[in-house]
Parts: structure tokens; sequence; C-alpha cells
């Protein structure tokens, strides 16, 4: 059985998740990824069991890798023009 990953550990994972999520150009699946991140992480805020933390620790982690690869993705298919959520008024 593996140890339960550390507090710092599962901060860098929820950072990188983030930092994915600014990467994709269309407004409603960024904004979706940050959602489900946040949410993610406050749903297992209170777990204490290390089992369960280490599980959903390498669930974030898998999740992480599927969501480089959707950028990937998405960044090859952008928009030729911008959401009107990511129009700033000048």
């Amino acid at each position: 059985m593996a140890s339960a990953p550390s507090r710092s550990e599962v901060l860098h994972l929820c950072r990188s998740l983030l930092r994915v999520a600014r990467v994709f150009s269309d407004y409603n699946i960024r904004e979706y990824t940050k959602r489900r991140t946040v949410d993610g992480f406050r749903l297992n805020q209170s777990l204490t069991d290390p089992e369960k933390v280490y599980v959903a620790f390498e669930e974030g982690k898998a999740q992480l890798e599927v969501a480089k690869r959707q950028a990937a993705v998405y960044s090859l298919y952008t928009p030729k023009t911008k959401s009107i959520m990511d129009i700033k008024l000048q």
C-alpha cells in the first residue's frame, strides 16, 4: 500500500489542474475545468483515511493527464472568433 500524499503534493496537483484549465481557449471548457477542479478538491477535503486520500490523489493525477491532452487537442482547433465572455470592454 502506498502512503497518502503530503499537503504540498495535493496543493501542487490542484494548482497544476487550475493552470491547465487556463490553457483552454474556449470559455465554457475553461470555466468548467476550473469549477470541476475546485469542486473535486472541496469534496475530498474531509477525507482522513490514507487509502481513500491516495485513491483520490491518483484519480486527480489521471484527470490532470487527461486535461493536458485535451488542452493540446483543443489548441489545434481554436475558433477564429472569441467568445462574448472573453471580449473585454475597453
